[in-house]
């Protein structure tokens, strides 16, 4: 189903609760750009670890300056690869190097940097200027685009998004423990949501979508039902 009118979609939720693999269906569905603003500091995390600006011995040590000097020389951009949306950085497409373990580990303190932040949220919001974008993330809707058209928080008990999250791992060739899987998500969760900078929250305004028991096209069918009703008021 396609849409003339152009619209800012956020979307935004805890980790391994679906919102990746909805958003980038749902952009398929609908004829827009779909953003993975997660994938922008997985990447900032996978060069800070490649050029040694981690302690990774001491999970909240890194050299803020080094890395905001670094990211003030990458080139951000997604492109449609496979009929997916991957990152590419200053031309390099590194969407497979970013999903390691290692760059899970560390993500969540990276993106706590607030000066890093406001780089990425600035990025983010030069990509969706033209609108026609299902952006997702845990900031969208309520620091990105504020005022976007729709806004989405998605959600699933954490007994699911393990499971999620350790197939997709082991679909990857990463090898982990399934309770491991599920200590790091909620370590990525208590960090989301308790940041000082931008947390994990669910803006007044989104609908919540707890997709437990839900596959991605009756989620699309919800989403779709929202976008022709905001569509009919403009």
């Amino acid at each position: 189903m396609k849409f003339l009118k152009k619209l800012i979609i956020a979307i935004d939720g805890e980790s391994s609760s679906g919102k990746s693999s909805l958003a980038r269906e749902l952009a398929r569905n609908i004829g827009y750009k779909h953003i993975n603003t997660g994938s922008m500091y997985r990447a900032v995390t996978y060069y800070a670890i490649k050029n040694g600006f981690i302690n990774k011995n001491k999970t909240n040590e890194f050299n803020h300056y080094e890395i905001l000097e670094m990211v003030n020389n990458m080139k951000f951009e997604f492109q449609l690869v496979n009929n997916n949306s991957e990152i590419f950085i200053n031309n390099k497409n590194i969407q497979s190097e970013i999903n390691s373990p290692e760059v899970s580990d560390f993500v969540s303190q990276i993106s706590t940097i607030s000066a890093l932040r406001t780089i990425i949220v600035n990025i983010q919001r030069n990509i969706g200027i033209n609108k026609g974008i299902v952006m997702e993330g845990r900031d969208i809707g309520s620091v990105v685009f504020p005022a976007a058209d729709l806004k989405f928080f998605i959600t699933a008990d954490i007994k699911t998004r393990t499971k999620r999250r350790f197939i997709e791992l082991n679909q990857k060739g990463i090898k982990i423990k399934e309770k491991q899987v599920g200590l790091n998500l909620r370590k990525r969760d208590f960090l989301d949501k308790n940041r000082e900078n931008s947390p994990l929250i669910q803006s007044p305004e989104a609908i919540k979508i707890d997709n437990t028991n839900l596959s991605i096209d009756e989620q699309i069918l919800i989403i779709n039902s929202h976008i022709k009703k905001k569509l009919k008021k403009k």
